[in-house]
């Protein structure tokens, strides 16, 4: 598919800029559909060939939680699986629910306070288009406002790649008998030589290439969360895979365990913590726009959690990328209950913790924080 700007200087043949809206067919000037509680509102139905450009959208509820309780599918050319399947938020570059600014090439969550989810993914198809959005809330989607801005196109290629997207979550486990540590704080690390325990974010079949991630973690703890690799095994390959990274933070194009808002338009950070070290919620993002990922069977893509998947965190992704039909059917959504963030841990929280380590140090009065038992390392 050709750059942002290759088309500018081309003359089109039979290409025709349309748009579904939500504008007021009465005339008048409520431009804006309701989805009842519980309910699916199907926002576009296209017929023929064509190709999406441009998707923008802003709402109105009682639910402050809808941006993860509201779920975004789209299909193409008839499939009855959708290709996209996604929390609302966490597909435009939005996590835990939450309303922040966001900004980079292909997404962005703009003002006011980003309430305004644009996507610049381009989205081809050769027979139909269909865009649903699922209200799993209990309460009404009192206004949706949308554009879906797409050409017509006298015909599309099967060959050329179908764009999809595909949200996981995970709260990952400790794994090694070492415990829960990094930087060797607590033991010893082990060696990981393997991709079994990585938190996955992308397990796809076919034949295409990957174009991006955004990856929410939520870190209960204050250690830093990222000396996780990065591991891809493309075509059924085995572990170390064709690309293997060094950490989480080189991962996304950054360095030294970084804890500050960035952005650019292919990688950053737009949301960060402000808490004890890296306690809390962080969402980074890269899109591989420049360097998409090649496959020609499948892609597993993974990411340790903490060197050798040593912590326990709460991890979402969306993974994007484009790819021949038929995909692999993705797993339904979570429930609701299980798409709820984690409790916040908080100050007092930190203070019990801080009193069991008393108590285990033989709660001496002028104890400071810094003391280590005689056998800790």
């Amino acid at each position: 598919m050709k750059g942002p700007l290759g088309h500018i200087a081309d003359l089109q043949h039979g290409v025709k800029t349309k748009r579904v809206s939500s504008y007021d067919r009465t005339g008048g000037n409520r431009d804006c559909i309701t989805i009842p509680a519980g309910e699916t509102a199907e926002l576009a139905s296209i017929d023929g060939a064509g190709i999406i450009k441009h998707i923008w959208m802003t709402l109105s509820t009682k639910d402050a939680f809808i941006r993860r309780n509201a779920i975004i599918r789209m299909y193409w050319d008839g499939e009855e699986s959708p290709s996209v399947q996604s929390p609302l938020g966490d597909f435009f570059g939005q996590g835990w629910g939450e309303e922040y600014n966001f900004s980079s090439l292909p997404l962005a969550a703009a003002p006011m306070k980003g309430k305004a989810l644009n996507c610049y993914f381009p989205m081809p198809f050769g027979r139909g288009a269909r865009i649903t959005l699922e209200n799993d809330s209990e309460h009404e989607l009192r206004s949706l406002y949308f554009y879906i801005d797409y050409e017509s196109h006298p015909s599309i290629p099967a060959t050329m790649g179908r764009f999809h997207a595909w949200w996981n979550r995970e709260l990952t486990g400790v794994q090694p008998p070492e415990g829960e540590t990094e930087w060797g704080v607590i033991a010893p690390q082990g060696a990981n030589k393997t991709d079994a325990h990585n938190y996955l974010f992308a397990d796809i079949e076919g034949k295409g290439h990957f174009v991006g991630i955004n990856y929410y973690v939520d870190s209960p703890g204050p250690m830093w969360y990222g000396e996780g690799d990065d591991m891809w095994m493309i075509d059924g390959e085995g572990w170390p895979g064709s690309l293997h990274g060094t950490g989480t933070e080189d991962f996304f194009n950054s360095s030294w365990c970084p804890n500050e808002l960035y952005s650019h338009p292919y990688f950053g950070y737009a949301r960060i913590p402000d808490r004890l070290g890296w306690m809390g919620r962080t969402h980074c993002y890269r899109f591989f726009l420049e360097d998409p990922v090649y496959f020609e069977k499948s892609l597993r893509a993974s990411i340790e959690h903490g060197h050798d998947n040593n912590l326990a965190l709460d991890m979402s992704t969306v993974a994007y990328w484009y790819q021949a039909e038929p995909h692999k059917p993705f797993p339904p959504v979570a429930p609701k209950a299980s798409r709820a963030n984690m409790p916040e841990i908080t100050v007092r929280d930190v203070h019990r913790w801080r009193h069991e380590w008393r108590k285990s140090m033989g709660g001496a009065a002028t104890l400071w924080g810094n003391e280590r038992k005689p056998d800790t390392p």
